[in-house]
């Protein structure tokens, strides 16, 4: 073989090796899909930082984004500023929908989440004196489930609306103040009122323990419809990343981790018997 065939073969076969190379590399290589996820607070970020950490592998770059407050979620869902959220239940989504015209839908259980009447001034429900304060958010789901909350703990009765408003409250025999106020004020308010319901975000954020709450929701068939959930737009409710995101959420893994982090106060819902 002379010289001069000698480089021109070797020459193509340096070539061939880097085509083959670079076309390995094309093979291997993922596409990244961007997806925003969108909460209340800050205490959620520690169920889904990992959450984001391990859907890399399945080429998401999952993003956190946090809101003040439980009225700009949806909407930023529904404006497509975000692509799934998590921090409401069944109820106000339901409501939400309504109110607003829009189809987002469930993707998703999360967490369920037990009201609690939380008090600075008195232990217990019998402890509560006449004209005494109860501050309870007021959104209309949330205000809803807390009066039925305030009902089951014995100190008002309510006809039987769903989701019943100060209107609809038909006996208060120690004639409570009841407050509606911003869900995310609640936890402040017990500075002055004598007691206030309080959604868990909010009761997390404030180092409020369930466990040595007035009375707390009892976690039944009546817990049904306050299941957290994850939203998406309905068009996108079956895209592979969010279902690949939801898969993951629903993990034993990531059930340890909400146990951990929130001590009793969100009970992991995916797999929760709530029909007896």
């Amino acid at each position: 073989m002379n010289k001069k065939f000698r480089r021109v073969l070797l020459g193509a076969t340096s070539v061939l090796a880097l085509t083959l190379v670079l076309a390995g590399c094309g093979k291997s290589a993922k596409s990244t899909t961007t997806v925003k996820v969108g909460i209340v607070g800050n205490d959620d970020e520690k169920i889904w930082k990992p959450i984001a950490k391990d859907v890399k592998k399945d080429g998401i770059d999952l993003k956190i984004v946090s809101f003040s407050d439980y009225t700009q979620p949806n909407q930023a869902l529904n404006d497509k500023q975000i692509d799934i959220n998590a921090f409401q239940h069944y109820y106000f989504l339901d409501q939400w929908n309504k109110a607003h015209k829009t189809d987002l839908t469930s993707v998703g259980k999360t967490v369920v989440a037990p009201l609690g009447l939380f008090s600075k001034k008195v232990k217990q429900p019998g402890d509560f004196k006449k004209g005494d304060q109860i501050v309870i958010p007021n959104d209309a789901t949330n205000e809803g489930r807390a009066l039925n909350l305030l009902k089951n703990a014995g100190l008002i009765k309510v006809d039987n609306a769903k989701l019943p408003t100060p209107k609809d409250i038909t006996s208060n025999p120690k004639n409570l103040k009841i407050t509606p106020v911003a869900a995310d004020q609640t936890p402040r308010s017990l500075d002055s009122a004598t007691a206030a319901v309080v959604n868990n975000t909010y009761a997390v954020d404030a180092k409020l323990d369930i466990k040595k709450a007035v009375y707390a929701e009892k976690i039944d068939k009546n817990v049904k419809p306050y299941i957290n959930i994850i939203v998406a737009r309905k068009a996108d409710k079956n895209k592979k990343a969010i279902k690949t995101i939801v898969k993951d959420y629903q993990t034993k893994r990531n059930a340890k981790v909400i146990d951990k982090q929130f001590k009793g106060t969100s009970v992991p819902a995916w797999n929760l018997n709530v029909n007896k």
